[in-house]
C-alpha cells in the first residue's frame, strides 16, 4: 500500500491569525493589506508544494470593545474574489480557496463567482462554505438579528443544493462554437434549475459554463454537529480547530462514519486541522520565539479575542480566576467548546486563557524541523488528520521557515509530495471530478 500524503493548505486571512503577528520584529506591519507581499508570499507556498491558499472572510469588523480592535491587524482585509483572481495571475499550481457565506448571499452570486475564479485559474478554485458566526454581520445586510444557528446551517444545506445545480446548468460539451452552422450552444445540453424550496426561489441557468473541475473543491470550516453533518454530506475538505490528537481521532472517525452512512467514499474527503507553527533551530529557540510573539498581545485585545470566541462579554470577569460557567449563545458552538475545554484541561486563569486565545490557543507544533515532523506524522498515520491547514506565526519569516526547512523535512520521509500531482485543486488532493447530475448518468 503507498504511504499517506499529507496535504497542506495555507490559512491565509489574516495573513496570520496570531493578534501580535505584526508587531514581530522584523515582520511585515501591513502584509494583510499589501498586494506585492502577498504575492511573495504564495509564489513562495507554490514553490514548497502546497496544496492550497485558503483565504477566510469576515462580513463585519470583528465584534469587539474599540480599545481591543484598535489593535487589530485584521481590521483591513482585501475582498476574497477581487485577491484570489488576481493571485491567479502569478501562479500555476495552488488552489485558491475563498469564503463564501451561505447565510449573507445569494447562491446565484456565489455560483458565478467561484465558476468565474475557477476558470480564470484553470481549476484551481475552492468554495470554503460557512453560515458566519459574527452576529454583527446581520446588520451590514438589512437585518436585526443574527440567524439562528440550526436554521443557518439549514439554509446552508439547501444553498448547497442550489449552488452545485447551477454549476450543473451546462453539459461540459454544450458550447459548440460552430463558426460555419453560426451555432455557439446545442440548447439540449442546458439545464434550467427552477429550484422553488424552503429559504431559495432560484431560477437559474447560470450564465457560466461548467467549471474546469466540474465543481469547485467544496471545503467546510467547524465541527459542531450540524457543521459535521454538513460536512459529511457535501464537503470535500474540512478545516477544523486542532485539540490533541484523540481528540482529531474521534473527530475524523465520527465524519467519516457519518460519510459512509450516507453512501459516500470517506477518502473524498480531507481533514484538515489549523495547525499554528513555530520553527526554530532548537525546540528552546522556537519557544522563545513563541514567548515574544505572545508578549506582543495587548491584554485588551486578549480578553475581547476570548469574548469573541465564547460568544459571552468576558471583560468583567475574576482575571485571576477560572473561567466561569459560560452559557450556550447563537455564536460558534465548537469554537466556544474548545475554549472552555482547554481552561479545565490545563486549569489556565481568565488571564491566562486570553492571552492564549489573543494569541493562538489551538492546536500548536512548536519546535524544530524534525519534531514537527515528528508530530505531523503522527497525526497522519494515527488518522487524526490527512493534512494540515497551517498557520503562520509572523511574516514573512514564519512561513518561509516551515517551506524552507520543514517541507524538506516531510519531502524526506516520504509524506509530501515533491512536484504537484496535476494542474487541478482536485488532481492535486485526490478528489474525483463530479459528474454532472444532469447530463451525465
Amino acid at each position: 500500500m503507498a504511504q499517506r500524503q499529507l496535504k497542506l493548505g495555507a490559512f491565509m486571512r489574516p495573513i496570520s491569525i496570531h493578534t501580535g503577528a505584526w508587531r514581530y520584529p522584523g515582520a511585515w506591519p501591513d502584509a494583510n493589506f499589501n498586494f506585492g507581499h502577498i504575492t511573495t508570499l504564495i509564489r513562495k507556498l507554490e514553490a514548497g508544494k502546497f496544496d492550497a491558499f485558503f483565504m477566510a472572510d469576515h462580513l463585519a469588523v470583528l465584534n469587539m470593545p474599540i480599545n481591543a480592535l484598535k489593535r487589530s491587524h485584521t481590521v483591513t482585509s482585501f475582498e476574497p474574489f477581487t485577491l484570489l483572481s488576481a493571485l491567479s495571475a502569478v501562479t500555476e499550481r495552488i488552489g485558491l480557496i475563498a469564503t463564501g457565506s451561505t447565510t449573507f448571499d445569494e447562491p446565484y452570486h456565489v455560483a458565478r463567482r467561484f465558476a468565474s475564479l475557477d476558470h480564470i485559474s484553470g481549476g484551481r478554485a475552492g468554495w470554503n462554505i460557512v453560515t458566519t458566526s459574527n452576529p454583527d454581520a446581520a446588520l451590514n445586510f438589512g437585518l436585526d438579528d443574527h440567524m439562528e444557528h440550526a436554521e443557518r446551517y439549514k439554509r446552508a444545506r439547501e444553498f448547497y443544493d442550489v449552488v452545485t445545480g447551477l454549476w450543473d446548468s451546462f453539459a461540459d460539451d454544450a458550447f459548440v462554437r460552430d463558426v460555419e452552422a453560426g451555432l455557439f450552444f446545442d440548447p439540449a445540453k442546458m439545464h434550467t434549475l427552477d429550484h422553488n424550496g424552503e429559504y431559495l426561489k432560484v431560477r437559474g441557468p447560470l450564465n457560466i459554463a461548467r467549471p474546469v473541475q466540474g465543481w469547485p473543491v467544496i471545503v467546510q470550516a467547524g465541527a459542531s454537529e450540524d457543521g459535521r453533518q454538513l460536512a459529511a454530506e457535501t464537503a470535500e475538505a474540512v478545516f477544523t480547530g486542532g485539540g490533541s490528537l484523540a481528540d482529531g481521532q474521534k473527530l475524523y472517525a465520527d465524519i467519516k462514519g457519518r460519510m459512509e452512512k450516507v453512501g459516500r467514499d470517506p477518502e473524498h474527503l480531507k481533514i484538515l486541522p489549523g495547525a499554528f507553527v513555530v520553527v526554530g533551530d532548537s525546540v528552546d529557540e522556537a519557544r522563545e520565539k513563541r514567548a515574544l510573539l505572545d508578549s506582543r498581545v495587548h491584554y485588551d485585545s486578549a480578553i475581547a479575542s476570548l469574548s469573541v470566541i465564547l460568544g459571552t462579554d468576558a471583560s468583567g470577569f475574576d482575571p485571576d480566576g477560572p473561567l466561569p460557567d459560560i452559557p450556550e449563545t447563537n455564536a460558534s458552538k465548537s469554537g466556544r467548546q474548545r475554549m472552555v475545554d482547554l481552561a479545565a484541561r490545563e486549569k489556565l486563569t481568565v488571564r491566562q486563557l486570553a492571552q492564549r486565545v489573543g494569541g493562538y490557543g489551538g492546536l500548536s507544533f512548536i519546535g524544530t524541523a524534525k519534531t514537527i515532523a515528528d508530530q505531523m506524522e503522527e497525526w497522519l498515520v494515527g488518522r487524526g488528520a490527512d493534512g494540515f491547514n497551517i498557520m503562520f506565526p509572523f511574516l514573512p519569516a514564519g512561513l518561509d521557515d516551515f517551506v524552507d526547512k520543514v517541507v524538506p523535512e516531510l519531502q524526506r520521509r516520504g509524506i509530501f509530495r515533491k512536484e504537484y500531482e496535476g494542474a487541478t485543486l482536485r488532481e492535486n488532493l485526490g478528489l474525483p471530478r463530479p459528474k454532472n447530475r444532469f447530463f451525465e448518468g
